[in-house]
């Protein structure tokens, strides 16, 4: 669902020719939502001294990110034209000047709405529509610009009215989700006083002041001096000098530490950026979900050979600086580049000696075969950035993608593994790759361990890569990786601390100050904000000086950021655990209920706060959250399990059994919940019907100790001596040195006559 995020999508909206544009009358709007905020200006100030620069960015998609909905900027077919998708009804249509969506509601029932703003530009617009307090919806029918057909963003079955996948839920909130990338600028400005929002921006597309930072300064310095082009001793020119980290806030998947960061504000101060996790992307590093540039460039050999976003892409336009494989042999050629001759990228590579296709042909385009693209938001082609060769003998074992069969699309990866052998031997096989070990990792083999171990000692490795090791090794149940977390917090690279940070979540409480305590302190904001999540519940009280400094200093970053996302449930309710955790729960509770009027769908938060509730003796309460989460969640095994346990804190044993039930309905391999159901089971007197379900479940090689143990209480009970003389001898197969239930054997054997 992730890869349908229009948040971080950098698109714009033009009209299609010049012949089209001239057929129509623009009409000026004002925006209400811009504001001149301190320190910026009209933007139009720029372009009236830097025309060239104006000029380019004009081309750029960057320039038309957004922009209030009129005559020319919406391409959509708006004149009364109807679309159905999962028996949602969506009209667009014309009234006087403005455009309208009739479509159902929050409240389930179909209505009215006005599209404010036209929000993307190729290969998909999408619009934006005002629903009250202040929020502006994506809605989830889009316009696709090349097809010119509308089209349903979502996957699988409609989103129920009122949830947060709903057009008008959280998901598809412009102010939450998609305002940091689009706009200038741009400030949310919630008030969770009155779940409001009052969002303002400089300029309703992206601008020169997106990138460059305030230009007030700037223009003073300007006006000052008059004409003229400046000296070279000139240095303070009232900009900041930026680097292409501005680009990585909003080509990469990440979260806002703070409020509105500058151009000057580093990549790791102002944003986390998510790592590696097998929900984003492969195990070989290939892009998964929408994942955008940063996080695939950062794997690559280009990035740490130092090859930045501007040498491929020109800094004002944004497109790539030419065309074919002319951009790869910029520095692919038969001499490398002096600047990055110790990388040595030369060789002769645009010739059929190397691509294996016909001069001219899709397969002999670099890309191709190097940057294989993915669709997301179903119509959207993304090429992947971690430019590695491809690799058809993982596809088979990992599942992984290659670009072979991406195209050859009737061919298999074994087919295609055979041609790379002819063309380029097979050393090609043995290249070095992350698959073998984050994919061991995701389905939690001990093996992986030592994999990881050794991605994370290459020397020269990524360090996302690295980051993405510690917190991958971590995971697997059982490893002892606290010395790993450990060495990995003391690293020089700031992403292979953060996943230190990250990974000292999974160890156990007792280890992680003596892991991550040095990361409370850490250089990097997003590095300080993790450490501080993973030690707020394990910080020993004998703690004093500068580590108690460093400490409470990193809980103030970890405010600052739950306050500058005040309209994330998710956020929110983590913050709340976040305050349990440190035995607060009064404080605690607040959070929770605020993520639950953020998003009253978020069966988590609503799951937390029955926990909660039960933690402090308020059992009534602690049932009725648990009620709330099953109707959000009626399908969630969990959520009913924990239903049924405060059901039977309450004393009603008839509907727990029945949450129980349903839990076990919904969770056939769950052995915790069929013991559970057979205690209550028996509790009411319906022990026959316990034994029974755990025989069924024995019987199907589902069984465990202490599913043994139980069963064999209930035939003792009901006297059924003979079944419990198998279920122990199956206890004793797996506690063979238990002199215990050696002594049940032979006394059962005694008992029932058996020898």
């Amino acid at each position: 669902m992730a890869g349908l995020l229009a948040a971080f999508w950098l698109s714009c909206l033009f009209v299609t020719s010049q012949a089209s544009a001239a057929e129509k009358t623009p009409v000026l709007i004002d925006d209400p939502l811009i504001s001149r905020h301190d320190g910026f200006v009209d933007e139009k100030r720029c372009a009236s001294c830097h025309t060239d620069q104006a000029s380019a960015f004009a081309k750029s998609n960057h320039a038309k990110a957004m922009a209030v909905a009129d005559e020319m900027t919406v391409l959509g077919d708006l004149n009364n034209v109807r679309f159905e998708h999962d028996d949602v009804e969506t009209t667009f249509f014309r009234r006087g000047s403005g455009f309208h969506v009739r479509t159902e509601g929050p409240d389930g029932k179909a209505a009215d709405f006005e599209i404010k703003y036209t929000f993307g530009y190729e290969p998909l617009q999408q619009y934006l529509a005002d629903i009250g307090g202040g929020r502006l919806q994506a809605l989830d029918v889009a316009w696709d610009t090349v097809a010119r057909r509308w089209f349903w963003l979502g996957q699988g079955k409609a989103a129920e009215p009122g949830s947060t996948y709903h057009w008008t839920g959280p998901f598809y909130r412009w102010n939450r989700t998609c305002i940091d990338c689009h706009s200038t600028d741009p400030r949310a400005n919630f008030e969770p006083a009155t779940n409001e929002y009052k969002s303002t921006y400089v300029a309703t597309s992206i601008g020169c002041q997106s990138c460059h930072g305030a230009g007030a300064k700037h223009v003073d310095w300007a006006e000052a001096r008059g004409s003229g082009v400046p000296s070279a001793v000139e240095v303070d020119v009232g900009l900041p000098k930026i680097d292409t980290q501005v680009c990585f806030g909003c080509h990469s998947r990440r979260m806002r530490l703070g409020e509105a960061p500058t151009p000057q504000t580093t990549f790791l101060d102002a944003f986390s950026p998510a790592l590696m996790s097998p929900d984003l992307y492969h195990s070989d590093g290939q892009i998964l979900d929408e994942v955008f540039e940063w996080g695939s460039f950062q794997q690559s050999k280009m990035a740490r050979a130092g090859v930045t976003c501007l040498d491929c892409h020109s800094p004002h336009e944004g497109a790539v600086k030419t065309v074919g494989n002319a951009l790869c042999t910029q520095c692919h050629a038969a001499t490398a580049p002096e600047r990055f001759a110790s990388a040595d990228p030369s060789g002769s590579f645009d010739e059929p000696s190397h691509t294996h296709h016909a001069v001219g042909t899709a397969g002999a385009q670099c890309v191709s075969c190097h940057m294989p693209r993915r669709t997301y938001m179903k119509v959207d082609p993304r090429r992947d950035h971690s430019l590695v060769i491809p690799r058809p003998d993982l596809s088979a074992a990992y599942g992984t993608p290659n670009a072979c069969t991406g195209c050859h699309e009737d061919r298999t990866g074994s087919w295609a593994a055979v041609n790379m052998d002819r063309w380029y031997g097979t050393g090609w096989r043995q290249r070095p790759t992350t698959a073998h070990a984050f994919y061991g990792a995701a389905r939690n083999d001990p093996a992986s361990i030592e994999l990881l171990r050794k991605l994370v000692a290459e020397k020269g490795q990524a360090g996302i890569v690295k980051g993405s090791a510690i917190v991958a090794m971590s995971g697997v149940p059982g490893a002892d990786v606290a010395s790993d977390v450990r060495a990995a917090a003391a690293d020089a690279d700031p992403l292979v601390r953060l996943g230190a940070a990250e990974a000292a979540r999974n160890l156990p409480a007792e280890q992680r100050w003596g892991a991550i305590g040095n990361l409370a302190g850490d250089e990097a904001r997003a590095v300080r904000i993790a450490a501080a999540t993973a030690l707020g519940s394990t910080l020993p009280a004998s703690l004093f000086g500068d580590d108690r400094r460093a400490f409470e200093a990193a809980i103030g970053d970890l405010r600052a950021y739950v306050r500058a996302n005040a309209d994330v449930a998710e956020i929110q309710n983590n913050y709340g655990t976040f305050l349990f955790q440190q035995q607060r729960p009064f404080e605690a509770e607040g959070f929770f209920q605020q993520a639950i009027i953020l998003d009253p769908t978020f069966s988590g938060a609503l799951r937390n706060l029955g926990e909660l509730y039960r933690a402090t003796g308020h059992n009534e309460k602690s049932e009725q959250a648990y009620a709330d989460a099953v109707s959000v969640s009626p399908g969630d095994a969990e959520l009913r399990y924990g239903h049924g346990l405060s059901l039977v804190r309450q004393k009603t044993m008839d509907e727990a059994i029945g949450e129980f039930e349903q839990a076990v309905r919904l969770d056939q391999s769950n052995t915790r919940y069929k013991t559970t159901l057979s205690a209550a089971l028996d509790a009411v007197g319906r022990t026959p019907e316990a034994f029974e379900l755990l025989e069924r479940t024995i019987a199907s090689g589902g069984s465990d100790a202490e599913l043994l143990r139980t069963a064999i209480g209930y035939g003792l009970k009901l006297g059924r001596l003979r079944e419990s003389l198998r279920l122990a001898q199956a206890l004793a197969r797996l506690q063979p040195d238990d002199p215990q239930i050696a002594d049940l054997i032979r006394q059962l054997r005694e008992a029932s006559g058996t020898k």
